[in-house]
């Protein structure tokens, strides 16, 4: 008698049982949709705020890479006497200072991005390291006129770094 009172009890549980885990399954299934809703939302909402942030910092980066361009670096910056170091320690000091003035904006665009930016300054420096070392750059001048003849047949270190900049802010439409 007592093994029939058991078995009747579980077997009117068992009904109690199976709304139970359905409820508790559909219950757990609306919190978790809510809280990917909210995430997204969040998110959304943060993506709109940080996109014009982005945006700026890639303009600022891609001015940046026109700023050292060589051929618009040495039409800018006139040499202040004929001594060819001087006049690349100048160049490279203005490059340093135009990165630095920049350096935050490291923050707003992918490590990837970031990194080419480095190589297109680092090469625009070796560029005119480089070109100080020829034997036939006797003076400032000489140095400018050098530097011109050597990117006449190549792409400035700049324009590859500019044309990944477009690239990457083109694919965040």
């Amino acid at each position: 008698m007592d093994f029939d009172k058991i078995l009747e009890v579980i077997l009117s549980l068992i009904p109690a049982l199976i709304v139970g885990a359905v409820a508790f399954y559909f219950f757990k299934q609306h919190t978790d949709n809510e809280e990917r809703r909210r995430r997204f939302l969040l998110q959304k909402n943060m993506q709109k705020e940080a996109f014009p942030l982005r945006l700026q910092a890639y303009e600022r980066m891609a001015l940046f890479l026109e700023r050292i361009s060589p051929s618009k670096l040495l039409t800018r910056i006139n040499p202040t006497s004929s001594n060819k170091e001087d006049y690349e320690n100048l160049l490279i000091a203005t490059i340093e200072q135009e990165f630095e003035h920049n350096l935050s904006q490291q923050i707003y665009v992918s490590d990837e991005c970031w990194n080419i930016l480095l190589a297109a300054k680092n090469a625009t420096i070796q560029l005119i390291r480089k070109a100080n070392m020829t034997e036939k750059t006797d003076s400032a001048n000489k140095l400018r006129e050098v530097i011109l003849t050597d990117l006449m047949d190549k792409q400035p270190p700049s324009g590859a770094a500019l044309s990944y900049i477009k690239k990457e802010v083109g694919e965040m439409w």
